[in-house]
C-alpha cells in the first residue's frame, strides 16, 4: 500500500524498531535492579539535589544510561505514531496502537519515578515490569496488524482452527500471564531488590518459588496438551504447529533456566538471562494466540 504515502513495509520497519527499543529496555531495567543501581539516582526526574545528570558512581552510571535510554524508546514510540499518520489511506487500528505505546511509555516514565521516591517498593517495582509485559504486547500487536495488512485478507483454503483448540490457545495465554505475574512476587521477596537497604515482600521466598514454578508446569503442559491436539489434525497443525514448535523451546529452556538460576543462588547473570526469556515466552504464547484461523 502506497499511494503518495509512507508504506506498509516501511511502516513495518518503524513498529520493529520500537519493538526491539521496548525489549531493550526492560531488560536493561533488570540490570539496574540487578547491579545493585536502583538508587543510583535519589530523586527523580533529577539524579540528585544536586545534579540532572550524574556519572560519579558505577551505580548512578547504571541507572542514568537506563534513564537516558528511555529517551530513546520515547523517540521510537512518537516515530510509529508520526508514521502511522502518513499511511494513505490511514489505518485507524494502527494509529490507535501506535497511541497506546506512547501512553504506556508516558505510564512508565511516572512508574519508575514512584519507584525511585518510594525507595524501590516491591508493589511499584512490580508494577512497573507488569506495564512493560503490557507495552511489549501492544507492540506485538501493532506488528501483527502490519503485517497482516500487508499480506491482506487470508485465503480461505488455509484451514480453520476448531473451538477446542481456540480454547486452549486462550489456556496457555492465561497460564503464561499468570506465570509472569507471579514471577515478579518472586523478585519482590528475593535477593535482588535494586539496592541493599530496599523493603522486601513479607512473604516466604520458597513457597513463592514453588507457585511460579507450578504455574510454569501448567503453562507448558497446557501447550503440550495443544500440540496432541492439533497434530491429530494436518491443517490445524499447519497454521500453528511452527508457533507452538517456537513455544515449547523458548518455554522449556525458561524452565530449565529458572531451576539453574535457583539452585546456583540466583547469580546476577542467570536472573538476566531468565527475565529476557520471560519476555520470549509472553511474546511466543501471544503471536500463538495472535494466528487467525
Amino acid at each position: 500500500m502506497r499511494a503518495n504515502g509512507l508504506s506498509l513495509k516501511s511502516y513495518l520497519r518503524v513498529t520493529q524498531a520500537a519493538f526491539v527499543a521496548l525489549y531493550v529496555i526492560i531488560v536493561s531495567g533488570s540490570l539496574v535492579r540487578l547491579t545493585g543501581s536502583g538508587l543510583g539516582c535519589v530523586d527523580w526526574p533529577a539524579c540528585n539535589s544536586s545534579k540532572f545528570v550524574d556519572v560519579s558512581s558505577t551505580h548512578a552510571a547504571i541507572e542514568q544510561i537506563n534513564r537516558l535510554f528511555t529517551g530513546v524508546v520515547t523517540i521510537a514510540v512518537m516515530a510509529a505514531v508520526g508514521m502511522s499518520l502518513l499511511l494513505k489511506p490511514r489505518i485507524r487500528n494502527l494509529t490507535l496502537l501506535s497511541w497506546g505505546l506512547v501512553a504506556g511509555v508516558l505510564a512508565q516514565i511516572v512508574i519508575g519515578g514512584v519507584v525511585v521516591l518510594t525507595g524501590l517498593n516491591p508493589y511499584s517495582n512490580m508494577l512497573h515490569f507488569l506495564v512493560s509485559i503490557v507495552l511489549i504486547t501492544n507492540a506485538v500487536v501493532l506488528n501483527h496488524r502490519v503485517r497482516a495488512a500487508i499480506d491482506g485478507p487470508r485465503k480461505p483454503e488455509a484451514g480453520e482452527l476448531g473451538a477446542i483448540t481456540a480454547r486452549l490457545r486462550w489456556v496457555l495465554l492465561i497460564f503464561c500471564g499468570l506465570a509472569i505475574i507471579l514471577g515478579t512476587v518472586v523478585t519482590g521477596a528475593g535477593p535482588h531488590a535494586g539496592d541493599e537497604n530496599a523493603i522486601r515482600l513479607g512473604i516466604d521466598i520458597g513457597w513463592s518459588v514453588r507457585l511460579h514454578s507450578a504455574s510454569v508446569w501448567l503453562c507448558l503442559l497446557s501447550a503440550l496438551l495443544l500440540a496432541y491436539r492439533v497434530r491429530k489434525n494436518g491443517k490445524e497443525w499447519q497454521l500453528i504447529g511452527h508457533g507452538l514448535q517456537v513455544f515449547l523451546f523458548w518455554c522449556l529452556f525458561q524452565g530449565a533456566l529458572g531451576y539453574l538460576q535457583y539452585f546456583s543462588g540466583v547469580p546476577v547473570p542467570l536472573v538476566a538471562l531468565h527475565v529476557a526469556g520471560s519476555v520470549a515466552v509472553w511474546i511466543t504464547a501471544l503471536r500463538l494466540q495472535l494466528i487467525e484461523g
